[in-house]
Formats: C-alpha cells, sequence, structure tokens
C-alpha cells in the first residue's frame, strides 16, 4: 500500500514541478517579450519598407532596410507645425479684435442690404469733377462678341459677292 502511496505523492510533485515550471517559464517569456509583442508598436507595411506606429507616445517613424540593416526615422510632425500656425492666428486675430474695438465707432446702420445694381443698365459716361473729362466705360466681353460676329458675317457676305461678280463676269466675257 504504500508503494501506491508514494507513487501518487511522486506523479503529483512531478505534475506540480511541471505546472509550476510551466507558469514560471511563462511569466519569464511574458516579462522578456519585445515591446512589439506587448502591442506597443503597430506595424504597416509601405512599398519602401513598413511604417511604426508607437502606441504609447504617438511617435510615427518610417522603417527600411538600407543595405546595412534595418533603420528607423521618426516623420516629421506636422501636428506641431500646425498647432504653432493655429497660435499665431489665434494671436493675430485678438490683435485685431484689440485694433477694432479701439478703432473709431461705425455710424449708421449697417444691417441694410446693399441695393442691387441693374447688369443690363448701361452705365452712364462719369465726368471728373477736377479736369471736367468724361469717361467712357469700355464695352463689355458680350458686347465685344457680338460685334464681332456681325464683322464676321458681313466679310463672308462680301466674298460672296465678290466670287458671283467674278462668275457672271468670266461667263459673260
Amino acid at each position: 500500500m504504500r508503494s501506491a502511496t508514494s507513487s501518487t505523492a511522486s506523479w503529483f510533485s512531478t505534475a506540480f514541478i511541471a505546472v509550476a515550471i510551466t507558469a514560471g517559464g511563462g511569466l519569464v517569456a511574458a516579462q522578456s517579450a519585445p515591446d512589439s509583442e506587448n502591442g506597443r508598436y503597430t506595424m504597416t507595411p509601405t512599398p519602401d519598407g513598413v511604417l511604426r506606429l508607437d502606441t504609447r507616445t504617438g511617435i510615427v517613424s518610417t522603417c527600411s532596410n538600407n543595405g546595412a540593416g534595418w533603420a528607423c526615422y521618426a516623420v516629421p510632425d506636422e501636428r506641431s507645425a500646425l498647432d504653432a500656425e493655429i497660435g499665431r492666428l489665434q494671436a493675430e486675430l485678438e490683435k485685431l479684435r484689440a485694433q477694432l474695438a479701439a478703432g473709431p465707432p461705425v455710424s449708421g446702420k449697417i444691417e441694410d442690404a446693399l441695393p442691387k445694381s441693374d447688369s443690363l443698365k448701361k452705365a452712364e459716361p462719369k465726368v471728373a469733377e477736377n479736369n471736367r473729362k468724361i469717361e467712357v466705360p469700355l464695352p463689355s466681353d458680350q458686347d465685344v462678341d457680338r460685334v464681332m460676329s456681325f464683322l464676321e458675317r458681313a466679310w463672308r457676305r462680301l466674298i460672296e459677292m465678290a466670287n458671283r461678280v467674278q462668275k457672271d463676269v468670266s461667263g459673260k466675257i
């Protein structure tokens, strides 16, 4: 009977030692695992290599094999440049608001809509007050196009008329 108890005890002690080694080995493996296995880095393949994101600091790096080994270089952070520009614009806005507040007050009612001008209404010649010169407004692009089409039609008719006269003259002679 003693031999059955001792074999069972030795079997339990062997199993306990195996479990302890396995658990201890797993603990050692977890402690010595690289940071990429713990989820610190996220890798994304690119045509030139790998894009690496450090999930703890937020730094993005490009990694490539340059022949002598892999090298990672931090990507320039545009966010800091954008934050600096936003800060500069906010300071300029505050400065302009202070200038506007210190400037002369605006008189009159400013909520009224501006009167609409008629785009088809012809502008009248303006007379300069100091030199008494008349300023004639220039024609619009639409006016120039109308004149050009008229001249083209008149030229074609003139050519057609000259061709008819030439045929009539050559046929009678």
